[in-house]
């Protein structure tokens, strides 16, 4: 008897408010269970937002006090589902942990939101979301079952690269599938998030628990994407569902593309300020009116590099030949700060002049520069087309496909049109042998739905030929050993003498 489910991916993108996206949520859900979908899944970090381009004022070494506050917004944007830090396991989902005096619930109230959308919709829920927990955030993924509740939850392992600033790393205790029974169907279903699809070792400790749906709820819009889901689906025998949001510039949270205030830069800025510095006169005593120019350029850090300023129209001290001397008239006012320094040393002589050059953007956003052409004032100065360059000019052929744009791609430099799509989606259905079922859908971002009848069985016809933990496995003991304690996946490397891996 075939054992046929309508499965469902909703590419829906963050709303304003935590509150906002919950209520988008259940209408998408109840839109589902309309249109016969019995289980549905939503977007990496689809509750609490997913900060693209946000760089929280982080560098190495150094915050910004912008991004703590752009943090403090993206904190009160989470949800509190009422685990503990560490993670409390089945005693968090069979509600075993104590609830504090005065209140009904753990948490914030967002589980029981959920809980009760599932029920009265009869579908079932899997969503992403950021999950607040003590001072921490986590990627998580909620499995929330029509009759029984959040029957799992768990986190991502391994954020990805600038996420690991503000999403904290998630136990691999819980890495576990959980065991369901939708419409007489039964599913083992387990998640890998985002880029932890690129892990084959977690990979492999899915596919070590027979799941035959495998949960891929992403933020990654690139056309590597499609691929690396059909490989997962023909690698483990299972039906992949994959959901990721569209969302362009205007959908952003105003925290993260707002402009800065007017004094506040995150890039280097240069002003011209005037250095009070007493230049002694050989005699020990020291010229009044003496003050020596200076550039003093400003660090993102907030760090000041101080230049001395080149010669313009300044007169030269004859007590001392290589100290200038600004004319009285002509002496600039501080307009940063004053630099003043008791040591008693010569000015240097102005720096020689600096050959100039040529800077070009390719399409794909790299600098190239080249040196001018030969100046008539200063010889050696040479051209690009000197040395038999041509300088390459912008070329739409060059373009990188907006499919696969890096996350750096996006620049907010003079960009006030809200309608730039900064992430695609690409949401997709792929069977249990790598065939493409629906999607990938991009460009869409009005909570459209992707709905296909999948015929588990497939998963089992399948195995015939390629079971990777089962018989497929069976020459990988000597090897490698794979285990499990306490719930918990590890992995041993025992390789013997004996067995060549040449």
């Amino acid at each position: 008897m075939p054992q046929t489910l309508k499965l469902g991916v909703a590419q829906s993108r963050t709303l304003c408010t935590t509150k906002e996206t919950l209520r988008a949520l259940e209408e998408t859900t109840f839109k589902a269970a309309a249109e016969g979908i019995r289980l549905l899944l939503f977007p990496e970090a689809y509750l609490g937002g997913y900060p693209r381009y946000c760089s929280f004022g982080g560098a190495i070494g150094s915050r910004s006090a912008r991004g703590r506050e752009q943090f403090l917004q993206y904190f009160r944007d989470a949800v509190d589902l009422g685990d503990t830090p560490a993670g409390a396991g089945d005693d968090w989902v069979e509600r075993k942990l104590p609830v504090a005096k005065g209140r009904e619930v753990r948490g914030d109230g967002t589980r029981e939101e959920l809980e009760r959308v599932a029920r009265e919709s009869n579908v079932f829920v899997i969503t992403g979301l950021v999950e607040r927990s003590g001072g921490s955030l986590y990627c998580a993924v909620v499995y929330v079952c029509p009759r029984l509740g959040m029957i799992g939850k768990r986190r991502k392992v391994m954020p990805t690269g600038s996420e690991r600033l503000v999403w904290a790393q998630g136990s691999p205790s819980t890495l576990r599938a959980v065991n369901t029974t939708i419409a007489g169907v039964h599913l083992t279903l387990a998640a890998a998030i985002c880029w932890e699809n690129y892990m084959p070792l977690l990979r492999h400790s899915l596919y070590s628990q027979n799941v035959n749906l495998y949960l891929a709820p992403t933020a990654d819009a690139r056309d590597t994407w499609l691929p690396l889901m059909r490989t997962v689906a023909c690698e483990g025998r299972a039906v992949v569902l994959s959901a990721n949001q569209c969302v362009r510039r205007k959908d952003l949270p105003v925290w993260i593309h707002e402009r800065e205030p007017a004094g506040v830069s995150n890039g280097s800025k240069a002003v011209e300020v005037a250095e009070e510095k007493d230049v002694g006169n050989g005699d020990g005593q020291r010229p009044s009116g003496m003050r020596r120019r200076s550039i003093a350029i400003k660090t993102e850090d907030n760090h000041e590099i101080t230049w001395p300023a080149p010669p313009s129209s300044s007169t030269v001290s004859p007590t001392k030949p290589n100290i200038v001397a600004a004319e009285p008239s002509k002496r600039p006012k501080p307009t940063t700060s004053t630099i003043s320094s008791e040591d008693d040393y010569d000015e240097p002589p102005s720096p020689p002049e600096r050959r100039k050059s040529i800077t070009t953007k390719t399409a794909e956003n790299h600098e190239i520069t080249w040196p001018t052409k030969r100046s008539p004032t200063k010889p050696g100065l040479h051209s690009a087309h000197s040395y038999g360059f041509q300088l390459p000019k912008p070329s739409s052929s060059l373009a990188v496909p907006a499919a696969c744009h890096e996350e750096g791609d996006y620049n907010d430099e003079g960009g006030e049109d809200g309608e730039k799509v900064v992430c695609r989606g690409g949401s997709c259905i792929v069977g249990p042998t790598g065939e493409v079922l629906a999607g990938p859908l991009f460009d869409v971002d009005e909570g459209r739905l992707l709905a296909v009848e999948v015929d588990f069985e497939d998963c089992e016809k399948g195995r015939l030929d390629l079971d990777v933990a089962g018989s497929y496995s069976r020459y990988v003991g000597p090897i490698f050993f794979f285990f499990w304690e306490g719930g918990s996946f590890f992995f041993l490397a025992c390789v013997e003498e004996r067995y060549s891996l040449m």
